[in-house]
């Protein structure tokens, strides 16, 4: 926790400067993102990310696809990860760690086998070993299969493997959508 206070006040610039832009961009739709999602235990937590989509909705009042609500600034602030930089508070919360699985959406977890369950066995972080190897480019299956070589191999040394992948990984912008898809397919449990 006390890393992620340091963290906090040495990127605080790029945090307001951030929220200034996207308060600008999402025409009138907020500047974050407050989600619950499970974390350690499946205890349920709000995330808290940059929001880098509007709000707008079709004439049936439902949200538009992702690919027409996310903003050209949203996108560059996904493509550099800099959506992620909010959690900062998540991890000073102890809810979340700066390293291990992502925390999905609610309604997926009982979707997961009890094996994929075991994700909730560590806090969940803002990026994980499924994030260096292809983040939301491969499919959920093989997220699962990587957060639970995670969960299996915990250790000092993996965190920081996965660290210092994750800084190559970001300014490759690698992985940051899914083929064909703004952001990613949402999980049905097969995929």
């Amino acid at each position: 926790m006390l890393l992620s206070f340091v963290a906090l006040l040495v990127v605080g610039w790029l945090i307001g400067l951030v929220a200034l832009i996207l308060h600008f961009a999402n025409k009138g739709a907020g500047v974050f993102f407050l989600q619950p999602r499970p974390g350690k235990d499946a205890k349920i937590f709000k995330v808290i990310k940059f929001k880098t989509m509007t709000d707008e909705r079709g004439a049936d009042g439902k949200l538009l696809p992702d690919a027409q609500r996310l903003t050209r600034v949203g996108k560059i602030v996904r493509s550099l990860s800099l959506d992620e930089l909010p959690q900062l508070v998540n991890i000073l919360k102890g809810d979340m760690a700066f390293i291990g699985p992502r925390p999905w959406r609610v309604e997926y977890l009982p979707l997961y086998s009890p094996q994929q369950m075991r994700r909730h066995e560590v806090r969940p972080g803002i990026t994980g070993w499924a994030q260096v190897h292809g983040r939301n480019a491969i499919s959920f299956t093989k997220r699962l299969e990587y957060d639970i070589y995670y969960v299996d191999h915990l250790s000092f040394w993996l965190d920081a493997r996965i660290f210092f992948m994750t800084i190559r990984k970001v300014l490759r912008r690698e992985g940051i959508s899914e083929a064909g898809q703004a952001t990613s397919e949402a999980f049905n449990g097969h995929n």
